[in-house]
């Protein structure tokens, strides 16, 4: 019986890591409060036709509204029921998403609220997205329905309620993150809510779910309610496909709760990947690009095989959780370029991209008191639409990283390259670093003070290949640089320190 449930355990958890992107997709976008209906014009117009496999999407479930004096963005983090209606959409706009990005092979990844529901400060009432009744006090969401013995009052054992000492394990997945009222999921009733929920999403067509604050849920629990998830919808995925399952866990080291608890349940968001390559592009605390040579493991990151790897994500790029300044953000434009290029180019890791919107940063003793405030927004709260315009940026203040030609080229350079080796390392002991994707790819950075012109071995077949950094292939010609490989292999490469984009990358789809 023991060698029976291991094994079952193992078959469950084994294909979690499998984000079930069509062949030849291998990186997803994060289009962080985005409206259902800009989402689903996005997948057919764009994400699509240049190779993106998914989007993770915001909380759909019905949330609290908070005004101070404006919506903040963590209302979507604090759930008033499962119901799914939020400012993105209703439920009809959110399956039409579904549908559409399904039907174009770009898949969904739901963000998924399920170790909280809504902070025990709130008032009692409707203001919710859906106007469901909750009573934050009395622990009452009939909603769902939820009850006081739903929740981890009692097991809590710290004078607050709240996480008092991260450091006590028990505290952490016990008690109460930042006032919000801790769910019971060792009660089979609450287990059952919270599968039935991710389930409705399956059902409808989603491909997987980024678990929140899965640090702050015991494994056991997890490994519980993962366990009574259904297959993928057969209309858009294989019979067995099972959900692809990432957690936010974030653990530098050292931590009472290390990334490794929850391996054995599916990915986990490896924050030390965001942080660390902020300080070499940053060259802050004397790191060089040169050191990238055993980036990965050779970093104390976890295994590649489970970790889900970003530069920055909604919280990071606030200053929330691991990394402060090291972070680098679209407000850091260049240099935040050449990290994305480093992270689509490196095989390590299932990656994400970000794609943000602009809010007013207003510093106050080096913190941006601003970092609350919600998308861009009409004047009745509703979330402005994503417009874009004629140069193929966003507008309305949405920032649109996916759309920016180096990061949107970068991510078909890593599906061209997939599964290639990571080969023809070259530095020149300082921040000036080039390798090679087996025979599909080359990319080569200077991230010196100085000139870079040096002539390299590619990899590469001979020919004219067109930099995909400055430009791309058009027809028979390049908009950008261009490259020629002779029958050597070897190319010449000449990157002043102050171009907008001190990077170069060539691969075979973008050969003359």
């Amino acid at each position: 019986m023991k060698l029976l449930f291991v094994v079952t355990f193992l078959g469950i958890s084994r294909a979690q890591y499998n984000p079930n992107v069509l062949p030849g997709r291998t990186s997803i976008v994060h289009l962080f409060e985005w409206r259902w209906g800009d989402i689903a014009a996005e997948c057919e117009r764009y994400l699509a036709p240049n190779g993106f496999g998914g989007v993770q999407v915001s909380p759909p479930t019905e949330n609290v509204i908070i005004t101070s004096p404006w919506r903040p963005w963590y209302e979507r983090y604090q759930p008033i029921s499962y119901k799914l209606c939020s400012r993105s959409g209703n439920e009809e706009e959110f399956r039409d998403m579904i549908n559409r990005c399904n039907n174009v092979g770009v898949y969904i990844y739901v963000d998924v609220v399920i170790n909280h529901m809504c902070g025990s400060g709130i008032p009692a009432g409707t203001n919710s997205t859906c106007g469901s009744f909750f009573s934050p006090g009395t622990r009452e969401f009939p909603a769902v329905p939820y009850s006081a013995w739903d929740f981890n009052d009692g097991k809590c054992q710290t004078g607050s309620g709240g996480i008092e000492n991260y450091g006590d394990a028990h505290q952490v997945r016990d008690c109460r993150l930042v006032s919000l009222l801790d769910l019971a999921q060792e009660k089979e009733y609450v287990r059952g809510k919270i599968a039935d929920y991710l389930n409705y999403l399956i059902d409808i067509g989603v491909a997987g779910f980024r678990v929140d604050a899965s640090k702050h849920m015991w494994p056991g629990d997890l490994q519980a309610i993962y366990s009574r998830l259904k297959n993928l919808n057969t209309s858009w995925f294989a019979e067995d496909a099972k959900a692809f399952i990432f957690q936010e866990v974030i653990d530098l080291g050292g931590e009472a709760i290390p990334a490794s608890d929850y391996f054995g349940l599916g990915r986990v968001t490896e924050f030390k990947y965001g942080a660390k390559l902020g300080n070499v592009v940053r060259k802050w605390f004397g790191e060089k690009m040169v050191y990238l040579k055993s980036w990965g493991e050779g970093w104390s990151f976890m295994p590649s095989k489970y970790a889900l790897v970003f530069v920055d994500n909604h919280d990071t790029q606030r200053g929330h959780g691991p990394g402060g300044a090291s972070i680098l953000t679209f407000w850091d434009a260049r240099l935040y370029k050449v990290a994305v290029g480093f992270m689509l180019a490196h095989p390590y890791g299932f990656t994400r991209v970000m794609s943000s919107f602009h809010w007013p940063r207003y510093f106050e003793n080096g913190k941006d008191i601003n970092d609350w405030v919600g998308p861009p927004s009409n004047a009745n709260g509703s979330t402005k639409p994503v417009t874009v315009n004629s140069d193929t940026t966003c507008g309305n203040d949405w920032i649109c990283e996916h759309r920016w030609r180096q990061i949107r080229n970068m991510v078909t350079f890593r599906n061209v390259v997939d599964g290639e080796p990571f080969t023809n390392w070259w530095d020149n002991g300082s921040n000036q670093i080039a390798f090679s994707r087996g025979n599909k790819g080359f990319i080569i950075f200077n991230n010196d003070d100085w000139c870079m012109d040096v002539t390299l071995f590619t990899g590469l077949p001979a020919g004219t290949y067109c930099d995909v950094i400055s430009g791309q292939k058009e027809d028979s010609q390049c908009s950008g640089i261009q490259i020629q490989v002779g029958s050597d292999g070897r190319a010449n490469f000449k990157i002043v320190n102050t171009a907008d984009d001190p990077f170069i990358a060539i691969h075979i789809q973008d050969k003359l």
